[in-house]
């Protein structure tokens, strides 16, 4: 694994995302497993955004109230199959996890993890993630966003269609608590090098992010998959990228982020 910094009132949102999606779309069929969890529990754990150009904005989220509780809230970005996304709200009871895919049988495998471990903070979004960031998610909300092995768009062509973009960095950046972590993972060296750059020319001025240089407020270590150790094993390295939204200088008034833990 490489490590790159790393390691292992609202914006304009027509500024800050390019309105091109920055996933595919991937049909798949159910098993039979599957389609009972989303029948029994979507209904209760998730819920699908609107799609099409007719679509309404979405209301913001009270995140409290999703949950239940007062506790950490960490904004998982394309959570996959949820295998990461389970082991590590197993692993951290005491934050909540968000997490955002597209992929019906990913979202319905994570439900069956988050069913068979007895998981009480994981909630689930069928639907654009720039959507849930700019339209559901409220500024200064999110102790963590994580978004492990995004898309890489590899064609020339279709960069613009990359998650990472000078404009989500920034909308991410307004998220997050000061002292918030940003957590990325790429195994695609091109994607790397670009999330590298963007990372590097943020501007100062507006929200943005810096690498992180203490204690982080959320876990940081996340389980091998098998997806990932086959990419190892086809010569293709995992780069991380651990930023925070910095947190301004104490005031007599001001407060700053407590609770944070070791790596």
């Amino acid at each position: 694994m490489r490590n790159h910094g790393r390691v292992n009132n609202s914006p304009d949102r027509s500024r800050l995302y390019p309105r091109v999606t920055s996933f595919r779309f991937r049909r798949g069929t159910l098993t039979t497993g599957q389609q009972r969890n989303w029948e029994t529990l979507w209904p209760v754990l998730g819920r699908d955004l609107e799609i099409g150009p007719e679509r309404v904005p979405e209301p913001q989220l009270d995140l409290t109230d999703l949950f239940g509780r007062d506790a950490p809230k960490v904004l998982e970005i394309g959570s996959g199959t949820g295998i990461s996304t389970a082991a590590m709200a197993e692993a951290e009871p005491d934050v909540d996890v968000l997490a955002v895919e597209v992929y019906k049988p990913g979202l319905a495998q994570l439900l069956g993890l988050v069913d068979r471990n007895g998981l009480t903070n994981v909630r689930l979004i069928r639907g654009d993630a720039a959507i849930v960031l700019t339209e559901l998610i409220p500024s200064s909300s999110l102790t963590g966003v994580r978004l492990f092995f995004p898309d890489p768009w590899p064609k020339s062509r279709h960069h613009k269609r990359r998650f990472v973009q000078t404009g989500t960095l920034e909308l991410i950046a307004d998220r997050l608590i000061p002292g918030g972590v940003l957590h990325i993972a790429t195994d695609h060296a091109g994607y790397a090098e670009w999330i590298a750059e963007a990372l590097a020319t943020q501007d100062a001025d507006r929200p943005h992010v810096v690498q992180l240089t203490r204690e982080s407020p959320i876990l940081l270590e996340r389980p091998t998959t098998k997806f990932e150790g086959r990419a190892e094993r086809d010569g293709r390295y995992v780069s991380e990228f651990v930023y925070t939204r910095p947190i301004p200088p104490v005031t007599s008034t001001g407060d700053t982020p407590t609770g944070a833990r070791h790596e």
